[in-house]
C-alpha cells in the first residue's frame, strides 16, 4: 500500500530545516534559509550591518549624515573602533561609531543598578494571643515597629485558643492598642476581621520603601565619610 499520495514539499514535512529533499529525491528550494536561524537582541555591528547607506553618527557625537556603509566601516576602523547600529528601524538606519565592548560594559552597568534600586514591599507576620503577657507583647510591638520601619507591612494575627473564640472583643481591642501604640510611623491598612479561630488586621507603613531605602544610602555614604575623614 501506498502512504504517500501525491507530492509534499519538505517545507511542509520539515519546517525548519534549511534544505531538505522530497520522497522523489529532488532538492526542495522552497525552504526558507533563515529558519532555525539564531536570535540575538544585541544590536549589529561592523560587517553584519547590510544596509547599503546608513545615517552616521562619529566617536565624538556628531552628525556625519547619510554615507555609504563602506566608507562609514572605513572610518571605524581607522580610529579602531566599531561601526554600532543604535537604530535599525530608521530609513536609513542609524549607526554610531564607538567601542563596542565599553558600551555593552555601560548597559549591563546600568541594569544592575536599576535591579539595585529596585525595592520591593515585604508583607511581615506578628502572632499574637489575647492573653499575651506584657513583657511579650513590648517584644511583638517592636518587632511590629522594626518592620514598618523598613518600610514594609505587617500583617498582624490574633490566634485564638479554647475558650478564647467566645471572647473575641478582647482580641479586638488587643489589635486597637497595637496600632495606637504605632500610630506614628503606621496606619491600619485593614481593619481587624475575623475568620474562623484568628482575627488578623494590616498595617502599612507611613514612609515609603523608597524613602526608606534612600535615607538608608544616605546614612550609609555619610557614615563612610565619616570614617575615611577620620582615617586622614
Amino acid at each position: 500500500m501506498n502512504w504517500f499520495v501525491g507530492r509534499r514539499s519538505s517545507q511542509e514535512l520539515f519546517p525548519s530545516s534549511y534544505a531538505v529533499r522530497d520522497f522523489c529525491g529532488n532538492l526542495d528550494t522552497q525552504v526558507k534559509p533563515n529558519l532555525g536561524a539564531e536570535i540575538t537582541t544585541e544590536p549589529r555591528i561592523n560587517d553584519r550591518i547590510r544596509t547599503p547607506q546608513i545615517r552616521l553618527i562619529n566617536y565624538t557625537g556628531e552628525q556625519v549624515g547619510v554615507v555609504d556603509i563602506e566608507a562609514a566601516l572605513a572610518m571605524a576602523d581607522e580610529i579602531g573602533l566599531d561601526l554600532v547600529e543604535i537604530a535599525p528601524e530608521a530609513t536609513p538606519p542609524v549607526c554610531k561609531i564607538m567601542d563596542f565592548g565599553k558600551y555593552k560594559y555601560e548597559i549591563a552597568q546600568k541594569a544592575r543598578e536599576a535591579r539595585q534600586n529596585q525595592t520591593h514591599i515585604v508583607v511581615k507576620e506578628v502572632r499574637l494571643t489575647p492573653k499575651i503577657e506584657n513583657h511579650d507583647y513590648e517584644t511583638k510591638r517592636s518587632a511590629v515597629e522594626k518592620f514598618l520601619k523598613g518600610g514594609d507591612k505587617v500583617k498582624i494575627t490574633m490566634k485564638f485558643r479554647g475558650r478564647e473564640q467566645t471572647r473575641p472583643e478582647l482580641g479586638f481591642k488587643l489589635l486597637q492598642r497595637l496600632a495606637e501604640d504605632v500610630k506614628e510611623i503606621a496606619f491600619v491598612e485593614f481593619a481587624p476581621k475575623q475568620e474562623g479561630r484568628q482575627m488578623t488586621m494590616v498595617l502599612g507603613p507611613t514612609k515609603k520603601k523608597t524613602e526608606v531605602v534612600a535615607e538608608q544610602k544616605a546614612a550609609k555614604a555619610a557614615k563612610e565619610k565619616a570614617a575615611e575623614a577620620a582615617a586622614e
